[in-house]
């Protein structure tokens, strides 16, 4: 086998062709299965998308370059399950575009961080990451008081359900008006957020004012939403345990 290495070496588009089949081979391998992932991986029937403040705060994390440090993906792992949770399915990453799994990890995996801690501490955490982690190599994002840009937002669920996001007219038609509603619980739109995205759904100002709609509060609204969107990751593993 060495040998016929050796020779091919010596034969340089006998080279670059065997590079070719062994780049296909692979290639076949790991893009073969996409043609039939909607036949592998099954959508949870639990499973929500994205409230539209959550979705201005995943847009955000994705503006200032958050997924370049911070992985969302938990391996099947013992130690990373004892430490970050549940070990991630790739049905719960169904509805995003695009996905946020990652490989690096200059900072922790947040898969698993929604309501690990809370409102404040995320505010606080991001403003100035040394008052709460003395440690902490992470940049300040204090600009994210700035207000938050809500008029694109019908556009973003529509251009979202055309690539099979479950959200209906209804839901792109009040985008706007519920991005608003779910940073403010006495708002009367509250109800129809809660209507629209589920029980779930976290209302509350989330940066502590809700006399005003900012980029932090879209930002920990995403943030607290990670990990709760669906219950499969975790009924899964409690299956599995029970095995």
């Amino acid at each position: 086998m060495l040998k016929l290495h050796y020779n091919l070496e010596k034969i340089s588009m006998g080279l670059v062709a065997g590079i070719i089949v062994a780049a296909s081979i692979g290639g076949i391998v790991e893009i073969a299965p996409l043609f039939t992932i909607d036949e592998t991986v099954a959508i949870p029937n639990d499973l929500r998308p994205h409230t539209p403040l959550e979705l201005a705060g995943r847009e955000i994390y994705i503006r200032e370059g958050c997924y370049a440090c911070h992985s969302q993906m938990v391996r099947h792992l013992a130690d990373e399950i004892d430490r970050y949770g549940p070990y991630s399915l790739a049905a719960e990453s169904a509805y995003d575009h695009p996905m946020l799994w990652g490989s690096k990890r200059t900072g922790p995996d947040i898969a698993r961080l929604g309501g690990k801690y809370s409102d404040d501490w995320h505010v606080a955490h991001l403003t100035d990451p040394r008052a709460v982690v003395p440690a902490s190599i992470m940049p300040a994002y204090p600009w994210l008081s700035t207000p938050l840009d809500i008029e694109t937002l019908p556009a973003q669920l529509a251009t979202l359900a055309r690539l099979g996001v479950p959200y209906t007219e209804e839901m792109i038609a009040n985008a706007a008006r519920d991005a608003l509603a779910q940073s403010r619980p006495e708002d009367d739109g509250a109800a129809d957020v809660t209507a629209r995205y589920g029980e779930g759904v976290a209302i509350r100002s989330f940066d502590g004012d809700a006399s005003r709609l900012t980029e932090m509060d879209a930002l920990v609204a995403y943030l607290q939403s990670l990990g709760t969107l669906t219950a499969a990751a975790r009924d899964t593993v409690g299956q599995e345990m029970t095995q």
